[in-house]
């Protein structure tokens, strides 16, 4: 994102200038020199580029129901940005997806490559009684993926509806503290945490949050979220 403008106070004369002319260039090129070190050095570039987090998810991270300024990444942005933090935040989240879905496009979300990913998928496996192995199994290809391009990433977890029986509960929420625990990764345990069967933060369906819902969200996730751009900004700074 370009914070500012540039200027070039290069001339390009043809022929021989006159002496006149050439120092009233010299002249015109130090000033120029003059006021733009202060935009260089301005604190948005001294802080060097944005981190880019990748929100990868299903209709929860997309902003179902919601305004695109009040989905989880745009609210997520801005509460980072009030703290200081230089982020770019991108919403990469589409209705419907089940885990199976999220690993077909993976690759390409990842370009250009990201600074680090908040994945959020699993609800649409649970809510459809997908035997938890298949959930398991494409998290796990995911997060390998991840790995292997040296992403950073917060692991948002999900439970399964009571509908399905506490065998079908047990087996489908300890594949996220299984996963985080393999590959050694931070886990936020339940991205509906506060919110889920809450009236006052669900629409109408009583399975998505409304935008006061999607705040309750990243209110309690900050944490979690800010200790990962701290992780990004670190390893930033040790490369200069």
């Amino acid at each position: 994102m370009n914070d500012g403008f540039s200027l070039d106070p290069r001339m390009y004369l043809q022929g021989r200038p006159s002496p006149l002319l050439a120092k009233a260039a010299l002249c015109l090129m130090t000033i120029f020199a003059c006021t733009a070190a202060p935009i260089m050095m301005s604190p948005a570039a001294a802080q060097g580029r944005p981190a880019t987090i990748v929100a990868f998810g299903d209709s929860l991270t997309a902003g179902y129901g919601v305004k695109t300024s009040d989905s989880f990444p745009a609210q997520l942005q801005m509460a980072l940005e009030a703290k200081g933090h230089k982020v770019t935040v991108v919403n990469a989240g589409v209705s419907g997806d089940t885990t199976s879905d999220g690993v077909a496009r993976l690759d390409w979300a990842l370009e250009p490559k990201p600074d680090a990913v908040i994945l959020e998928l699993g609800a649409n496996d649970a809510l459809r009684g997908i035997d938890p192995k298949v959930p398991r199994a494409n998290l796990d290809k995911m997060l390998t993926a991840l790995k292997d391009k040296g992403i950073p990433v917060l692991l948002a977890g999900m439970k399964a509806p009571n509908n399905w029986g506490d065998q079908y509960a047990k087996s489908f929420d300890a594949i996220y503290p299984d996963l985080a625990s393999k590959y050694a990764l931070p886990l936020y345990p339940f991205f509906l945490e506060g919110v889920a069967l809450d009236r006052s933060f669900t629409q109408p369906d009583g399975l998505h949050p409304t935008a006061a819902g999607i705040a309750e969200i990243v209110k309690r996730i900050m944490p979690d979220v800010e200790a990962l751009v701290a992780s990004v900004e670190q390893k930033e700074a040790q490369k200069k």
